[in-house]
């Protein structure tokens, strides 16, 4: 299976299937808006601006399952990235991430790229970098700024 065997809601409430990225670089991740890490939304936008012609989309999933840092709903959600970030990537409705009720995406991913101590899907700001062909590539900790990830992406993009 790939993540274009995936289906998902978007922030305004329509099922997308993920197929539609295909043959794009993905980075999915998973957000919040009162998270310490929060200011990589500005990175992650930037990321879009630059790459997003060369065929990178960034995909953001509002989670609130670490310390409720996420608790607003989806119009809350998409006003505070757009007034703070000005967030032009794809938003996603809010997902749970890690535990039973995780969405298939997030299982697929976690299975695909296992973490460091333990798979599940640690804290805000979790990034999984997917290749044109569906493929999970990479797993980047909350702590590692979107930034940093700028030379796997390029590869991704050149594959």
């Amino acid at each position: 299976m790939s993540v274009y065997d995936y289906s998902v809601t978007t922030i305004d409430g329509e099922e997308r299937s993920l197929s539609e990225y295909e043959g794009r670089v993905l980075m999915i991740v998973n957000t919040a808006s009162k998270c310490g890490f929060t200011p990589q939304y500005k990175e992650l936008q930037e990321l879009y601006e630059q790459y997003r012609g060369q065929g990178l989309e960034v995909l953001g999933f509002p989670s609130n399952q670490f310390m409720n840092q996420e608790p607003g709903n989806e119009d809350e959600i998409r006003e505070f990235c757009d007034l703070n970030y000005g967030v032009t990537f794809p938003l996603f409705a809010k997902t749970d991430v890690k535990g039973k009720n995780a969405h298939p995406l997030f299982q697929h991913l976690i299975k695909s790229a296992p973490g460091v101590l333990t798979d599940d899907v640690k804290w805000n700001f979790t990034k999984f970098l997917v290749n044109k062909k569906g493929e999970v590539i990479g797993r980047f900790a909350p702590a590692t700024k979107p930034s940093a990830i700028r030379d796997e992406i390029e590869k991704a993009l050149a594959g």
